[in-house]
């Protein structure tokens, strides 16, 4: 009985033994694969200033008459002088779009105090949409000529905003990825070096959204194109 219990005793300790030489063995894997893939990862900005290439103008005019047929009469006249205003400094037909005047009576308010010096109010939308973004910015400079014709345009309408915008993304999406990348390479090339560490190939690489804002509040023409990307590295001792 004796001879047993010392056998079982000594087949434990063979494999506890032999346990614990795995045990250390999956612990050295474990950490010899961490140092294996070791990886940085870094953003990389890239950053341009470009002119809009589009842009949509709203023209309002408003015109007052207690006479509806009169209304329309004048606001007729009104837009066919508008329209050759614009004809005639270069925006063609086409650029050129209309819609129906947007006419209140205000005998017919729910609220108010109906002691309107007119009865009928409506208000006017010429819009031009087109790529001539320097000339149409000269001729919202020259607005104040169409006072001449009777036509006070009304620029505080906040519904009717003008809109500078950029198309030309496509083209100058590669550059700035390149050039994106590149600044990531450059930001992982220091943190290499700062550690001791050898720069390797990249791990993985993704492709922020490009964004596309107005430089300031004053110069809605002019946008500003940013894109970031994430780029991650392995590292070599």
């Amino acid at each position: 009985m004796e001879n047993k219990s010392r056998s079982f005793i000594a087949e434990a300790l063979i494999l506890a033994v032999a346990l614990l030489g795995v045990g250390f063995w999956v612990s050295a894997t474990v950490i010899d694969y961490g140092n294996r893939d070791r990886t940085v990862q870094v953003r990389g900005l890239a950053e341009r200033e470009v002119s809009a290439d589009y842009v949509i103008w709203p023209i309002v005019f408003k015109e007052v008459n207690n006479d509806l047929a009169d209304l329309y009469a004048n606001v007729q006249k009104k837009t066919d002088l508008l329209t050759k205003f614009l004809e005639s400094n270069g925006i063609s037909k086409d650029e050129i779009s209309f819609s129906s005047p947007d006419v209140i009576d205000t005998d017919g308010e729910l609220y108010g105090d109906h002691k309107h010096p007119y009865r009928y109010n409506a208000t006017v939308v010429v819009t031009v949409a087109s790529g001539k973004v320097k000339l149409i910015r000269n001729l919202m400079a020259m607005q104040a000529e169409l006072l001449k014709d009777g036509i006070a345009i009304t620029n505080n309408d906040y519904r009717f905003q003008k809109v500078f915008s950029f198309n030309g993304l496509n083209s100058i999406k590669p550059a700035m990825i390149e050039e994106a990348t590149r600044n990531a390479h450059e930001v992982a090339e220091k943190f290499a070096q700062d550690s001791k560490s050898e720069l390797g190939k990249i791990k993985t690489a993704t492709q922020g959204q490009f964004s596309i804002t107005d430089r300031d509040e004053n110069t809605p023409f002019i946008k500003n194109v940013r894109v970031v990307t994430n780029v991650q590295y392995f590292l070599k001792d």
